[in-house]
């Protein structure tokens, strides 16, 4: 069997890559049957079991673990949220370089991605989240000529303790004090909920306390339906009654419904007796189960709002949706780290012989602008000199390319062909100001068919006028504001108006400038309308 070189050049035969060596067997220290520790859990039991994962023997504490997830349905379902939200993210590749080696490097990692071996492991990787770290043991063989992993074989945590040594160095239970892991064979995942020994850092440890009284409220509550959620009922009996008749009676009373029965002498006559105050003590259960809940929302998923329907409207959604989205996004890449560390470097050692930079996987969605921002912005930008090419907008907004002969919508609309080195149309108010005696030379100079519109000459006369009266109003305002900042208030600002001597002499003969003029421009239309009509 061939040798090959990891990532750090240490030689590793081919038989211990592709043999399976953490197996479990009946009999053996790794039995495939676990035990369940949470079965009439006390607190004194689980601060033993606690304490015993603590100080190095964690297997009691991986199975009530496990234990915990199957038997309560809140802490499963957020957990398990937790786990397809990474589980189901596109993982993308990323070459070391663009020189023709590392780009070929990163093809191979991405073939292997594109079998989806990596994918179907996501999930039980993630089963750190609760328990603190996860085990994969790695079936490496060859495929299409290149070493790489078949399958990520998840392995039951109960299987592998800690060296006493440090804490932390993960052994493979056999004989006494465990074996040290095969090299490259197991993919080890550390999923951190606090800093401290891994044994101490998953969620589990932390939901278990709320489990328990969660688990003692929910079976004292359905004590109480058991026994207060139907009538109590009550059998009376005769003094002369039989031992018998007694039996007859003490059957019917039992035979109705549950154990909350009696039987007493008087008349053998039947009463169903109600319980008062008992809505009270349910919403007392009901309330202490829900905070619970809440609290395991908030350790595990960090909010409450996407699991329980709270008061605070859409903005709070959306909030509580963001802090999970990091959540979400911290477990990408803490598991992207992993995956890039133990499997792709060795992936690409195998195969190419030991590098000084190798690709790495990404696991997350693109820190990319939504959609909807995306578009509006382009759409503003765009008339302002923005450019970009078709197929980055087409892939950015998930649009193909339309094949040939396909019925089109939407596109450009059809506009004038444009017509040699011909300026844009200039806007009214981009005009340059006309004289008025240009006006009246085209008035008499030019064709009815070609003369300037009537409109045209309103405009001229009324900027001349605007100029005009101006110049002599500014000439008022500014006396006007001379006086008042000189007042010292408001009776002063009023005499020193009085005392002006305003002139609007100024704009009496703006006025009437203005007014010839139109007369004038009104007589050169009519003349040129009689020309017109003489031709």
């Amino acid at each position: 069997m061939a040798s090959f070189r990891d990532w750090l050049g240490r030689v590793v035969l081919g038989r211990e890559l592709m043999d399976q060596v953490a197996d479990g067997r009946i009999g053996s220290v790794r039995n495939p049957f676990s035990g369940h520790p949470a079965d009439g859990l006390t607190p004194q039991r689980m601060a033993a079991i606690l304490r015993a994962a603590a100080n190095g023997e964690p297997e009691s504490y991986f199975e009530l673990a496990e234990d915990i997830e199957e038997r309560d349905l809140h802490y499963s379902a957020v957990v398990a949220t937790r786990k397809r939200s990474v589980a189901q993210l596109p993982i993308s590749v990323k070459a070391a370089s663009d020189s023709a080696d590392h780009q070929k490097h990163a093809a191979l990692v991405q073939s292997w991605i594109d079998d989806d071996v990596l994918r179907a492991s996501l999930f039980d990787m993630l089963d750190a989240i609760g328990k603190g770290l996860s085990v994969m043991e790695t079936d490496w063989q060859y495929q299409r000529g290149n070493m790489l992993p078949r399958e990520l074989i998840w392995r039951t945590q109960r299987w592998f303790t800690f060296d006493q040594a440090d804490g932390e160095t993960v052994l493979l239970r056999e004989g006494i004090s465990g074996e040290p892991l095969a090299p490259h064979k197991f993919v080890i995942h550390r999923h951190k909920a606090k800093s401290g020994l891994t044994i101490r850092s998953g969620i589990a440890r932390i939901a278990c306390w709320a489990w328990m009284f969660k688990a003692f409220t929910v079976k004292d509550w359905a004590i109480f339906c058991q026994n207060f959620g139907q009538p109590i009922r009550i059998g009376k009996y005769g003094r002369g009654a039989s031992e018998a008749e007694k039996d007859v009676l003490w059957r019917a009373v039992s035979g109705i419904a549950g154990d909350c029965a009696a039987i007493l002498p008087r008349e053998m006559m039947i009463e169903l007796t109600e319980v008062g105050s008992k809505g009270t003590s349910t919403d007392m259960y009901e309330r202490r189960a829900d905070w619970h809940n809440r609290e395991i929302s908030k350790l595990v998923l960090g909010q409450t709002t996407t699991t329980d329907a709270v008061s605070g409207g859409h903005a709070v959604s959306q909030e509580h949706r963001l802090v999970q989205e990091d959540i979400e996004r911290a477990d990408a890449m803490i598991l992207s780290s992993t995956i890039n560390m133990q499997l792709i470097r060795n992936i690409v050692a195998f195969n190419f012989g030991p590098q000084d930079q190798y690709p790495t996987i990404r696991i997350g969605r693109p820190d990319e602008v939504p959609l909807k921002d995306f578009a509006d912005a382009f759409s503003k930008l765009a008339p302002e000199g923005l450019t970009a090419d078709e197929s980055f907008l087409r892939e950015r907004m998930g649009i193909p390319a339309p094949k040939p002969g396909a019925i089109l919508i939407g596109g450009r609309k059809p506009g004038p062909a444009p017509e040699g080195d011909v300026p844009p149309p200039v806007s009214k108010k981009e005009q340059p100001g006309k004289t008025v005696h240009s006006m009246f030379d085209g008035l008499f100079n030019k064709s009815a068919h070609a003369r300037s519109t009537s409109d045209d000459v309103i405009d001229a006369l009324t900027s001349r006028l605007d100029r005009d009266a101006a110049g002599a109003i500014s000439g008022m305002v500014d006396e006007v504001r001379t006086a008042l900042m000189q007042a010292t208030d408001l009776r002063d600002a009023a005499e020193r108006i009085a005392k002006l001597n305003l002139s609007p002499d100024g704009l009496t003969e703006a006025m009437a400038r203005g007014m010839a003029l139109a007369h004038l421009a009104g007589q050169a239309a009519l003349v040129d309308d009689l020309r017109g009509s003489d031709e």
